[in-house]
């Protein structure tokens, strides 16, 4: 089983549920991409299914701890998405809680469904697990994985335990990274974009497209510091042919903008962005209004691409816009 590095109060609440033996049914992981929602998962997955779980920790090293690492539990479901925009499906939703009401066959009596990436929900499929949750069999679990809490409806945050899982310290990340086996110079380019981000680090070692974009949301920034129009435009236009690759572009663009508005009244907060040095340096030219104004741009343009409009003309659309704040 991989070490869930950080987060020690989330680990403190499952390990401390596990040991006085009131297990939450009902679980929301949430945090920004790659800071480890889906290892939490599996780490409360393997804590229930455990067959020598001591002082609320599983052991790492039993059949159910393996088969949990391996992702082979036969009473571990991971709920499949659909479609374009990787939702669950009201057919989906209905197998599972006809699925929920069968016995488990495993030593610990218990059944865990785990929904990853809970971003496109619909809202008919969450009424549709609301009675599941709110009344499950007593050994059936189901985890949730989002990038924010909010992304559910409020009569399903109420019946679910909340935890924040947050990124680790760099040295953290750099421990985790180096038990994988990446080589000490890679680690370091990774960590220095994405600090203790340990999925995103991972991407960026494993990903040549994934650098290509990082490379290029930081000549994006530099282009909006030194106020150069045709770059940016270019840049822009150049993001990606395909709706997700501009959206991861303006993705990692946005979280250098919002990094700079931290930054303007403490430079020494915790990075987020994947160029902590180009955010602080936005942060001492722009000012919060235009910082503010940036980012519903980015925003704009990300709804533009997903409503169909071309990719092009909304990069060009959003180029004239950021210079309009800029001038």
């Amino acid at each position: 089983m991989k070490k869930f590095y950080g987060n020690k109060y989330t680990v403190g609440i499952l390990n401390n549920m596990i040991k006085n033996k009131c297990a939450a049914h009902s679980v929301i992981f949430y945090g920004e991409n790659g800071c480890g929602k889906k290892m939490a998962a599996n780490y409360y997955t393997s804590q229930l299914l455990c067959e020598n779980n001591i002082e609320g920790k599983s052991c790492g090293v039993c059949k159910s701890c393996r088969n949990t690492a391996d992702m082979t539990h036969p009473d571990v479901t991971y709920v499949q998405t659909e479609g374009k925009l990787k939702g669950y499906s009201v057919k989906t939703i209905h197998a599972v809680i006809r699925d929920s009401f069968i016995k488990p066959n495993n030593n610990t009596g218990k059944k865990i469904y785990i929904f990853r990436d809970c971003s496109n929900m619909s809202i008919q499929s969450q009424n549709m697990l609301l009675k599941l949750i709110e009344e499950p069999p007593d050994y059936a679990y189901f985890i949730f994985t989002a990038e924010s809490k909010y992304e559910f409806l409020p009569t399903i945050i109420s019946r679910c335990i909340c935890l924040a899982v947050n990124i680790c310290t760099i040295p953290e990340a750099e421990t985790a990274l180096t038990e994988i086996g990446y080589k000490s110079s890679d680690i370091s380019a990774a960590t220095e974009c994405f600090q203790g981000n340990i999925g995103r680090c991972i991407e960026y070692i494993e990903n040549k497209d994934f650098r290509q974009k990082v490379e290029l949301t930081k000549n994006i920034a530099e282009s909006i510091l030194n106020c150069d129009e045709y770059k940016l435009n270019f840049l822009l236009t150049s993001a990606g042919s395909e709706k997700n690759e501009f959206k991861v572009v303006l993705s990692m663009l946005d979280n250098i903008i919002g990094d700079s508005a931290v930054f303007s009244s403490d430079k020494y907060s915790v990075s987020r962005c994947c160029s902590r040095d180009l955010a602080v340096m936005l942060s001492e030219i722009l000012t919060m209004r235009q910082i503010l104004i940036i980012h519903e741009k980015i925003e704009g343009a990300v709804r533009a691409v997903e409503s169909n409009v071309s990719i092009s003309l909304s990069a060009a659309s959003l180029c004239a816009e950021i210079m309009r704040v800029l001038t």
